[in-house]
């Protein structure tokens, strides 16, 4: 599979028409592969949560579009913004509590270690 311009553009039509307007791509070739990486098609206006993982640090590397990624305490303050372009990417430590604000439509590679598991109340701030 190639990652192109072409499949970027049909994941992103398929998170305009996604209630949530974003779309995961699963780039995993087997069962047995217990990391998780993926693209993440994002719309603005999509919300994605303050949270964080636990167990893993997670690189995301920004394949088209453009986001600000955000980092902020355990109190739900913001600590630092980092605007990532096509190119960009960030290895997000393990326990950072993180978001990201969608500036344009954006494809985001994301790599984690381990299965998927879905975060815990305590690993989400709400605001």
């Amino acid at each position: 599979m190639q990652l192109n311009t072409e499949l970027y553009k049909s994941i992103l039509e398929q998170a305009k028409n996604n209630p949530r307007l974003r779309q995961a791509m699963d780039l995993r070739t087997t069962t047995e592969d217990n990391s998780q990486r993926m693209l993440n098609a994002l719309i603005p206006g999509t919300q994605i949560p303050i949270h964080r993982h636990t167990t893993t640090s997670e690189t995301s590397v920004i394949l088209y579009g453009s986001i600000d990624e955000i980092f902020y305490d355990i109190d739900g303050n913001e600590l630092v913004r980092y605007t990532l372009h096509v190119g960009d990417g960030l290895q997000i430590p393990v326990g950072q509590f993180h978001t990201i604000e969608v500036k344009e439509p954006s494809i985001l590679l994301e790599i984690k270690d381990g299965a998927y598991s879905p975060a815990k109340q305590e690993d989400i701030i709400e605001k």
